[in-house]
């Protein structure tokens, strides 16, 4: 495994972590023991970082993670998020009121006395151009309940904002193949200013493994399903922002990415982990099986520089432009 500083602060993470919204809830059907055998595998092979969030199952993912850790709370980092599981469009929801209650309940169900990375979920460009939440969580760091914070954005107009905030520390941001756009600005910008990038949906929830076709379908509770048009939030935290058809088009003309890499999982990982300003990507997983596959990624050969220039070329003139939803 190999570790990378979380931009300037004080935390080295494994270069590939893992997301645990699946095993929350809102990707079908779970199997607690298998989630908790998963989160082991994972920590066995060298994993100190899981992102998870109030709003995944309830906080169930948060629970999972007290289970899977407890005594490797020093050595095991983890980090959640906020501000979703009420009105992300009330300004009290950003209230210190508001913000140390959610902070509290994620420890609670964390079994933790701080929160390594507290991240604001996504919260609406109004909510972060205000500034207030940046000063409720300034008083729960100095008072030692939360190690450091940052932000999930869902626009790099968003995230180049919250670079302006020195004590922003880290950005959590969809990136993947067939969403490109932050490589261009936002990116180098987060490393020049020494703010660490989390990239998410990184297998733009699922269509990047290759093991989809048109018929495909998805279970009632799974947002691939109830949020395949952006019907429950953002259009692009499912397949990317993609149509579903469209994606599962372009995804099969990538195929070639999985020559001497094993399968297309294991390649798109190794493209985000060849980007040296991504802190850490960190794919979702439901089983042992899943988990396995992406540390594979960790051992298959980089992107050449021919390669990294076709996929750019790739993103430029086929998916950009089907792409929904302001990125």
């Amino acid at each position: 495994m190999n570790y990378r500083q979380l931009g300037n602060t004080d935390l080295k993470i494994s270069q590939l972590s893992f997301g645990t919204w699946a095993i929350g809830g809102a990707w079908g059907k779970t199997d607690d023991q298998e989630s908790l055998r998963a989160l082991d595998r994972a920590m066995d092979a060298g994993v100190n970082f899981f992102d998870t969030a109030d709003v995944y199952g309830d906080g169930h993912s948060e629970e999972l993670l007290a289970k899977a850790t407890k005594g490797k709370e020093d050595k095991i980092h983890v980090a959640t998020k906020f501000c979703r599981a009420g009105d992300i469009h009330d300004p009290n929801n950003y209230s210190e009121e508001s913000v140390r209650t959610y902070l509290e309940n994620s420890l609670r169900r964390l079994q933790r006395e701080r929160v390594d990375l507290y991240q604001i979920h996504c919260a609406p460009f109004d909510v972060l151009k205000n500034g207030a939440v940046f000063e409720v969580l300034d008083k729960l760091q100095q008072e030692g309940k939360i190690r450091h914070y940052g932000v999930s954005v869902e626009t790099v107009e968003e995230g180049l904002f919250c670079l302006e905030n020195p004590n922003v520390k880290a950005l959590q941001v969809i990136f993947n193949i067939f969403r490109q756009k932050p490589l261009e600005q936002l990116f180098p910008l987060a490393k020049e200013r020494g703010v660490g990038i989390l990239a998410r949906v990184p297998l733009a929830s699922g269509l990047l493994t290759g093991k989809f076709t048109k018929a495909s379908s998805f279970e009632a509770d799974d947002h691939r399903n109830f949020n395949r048009d952006g019907q429950a939030f953002n259009v692009g935290e499912t397949f990317a922002g993609l149509a579903f058809d469209k994606g599962v088009e372009l995804s099969e003309k990538l195929n070639w990415i999985a020559d001497g890499r094993g399968n297309m999982t294991r390649a798109a990982l190794r493209w985000i982990m060849d980007q040296d300003s991504v802190t850490s990507v960190i794919p979702g997983f439901k089983n042992v099986k899943q988990v396995e596959d992406n540390l594979a990624a960790l051992e298959v050969p980089n992107f050449t520089e021919d390669e990294l220039k076709k996929l750019q070329e790739f993103y430029k003139q086929e998916v950009h432009e089907n792409i929904r939803g302001v990125y």
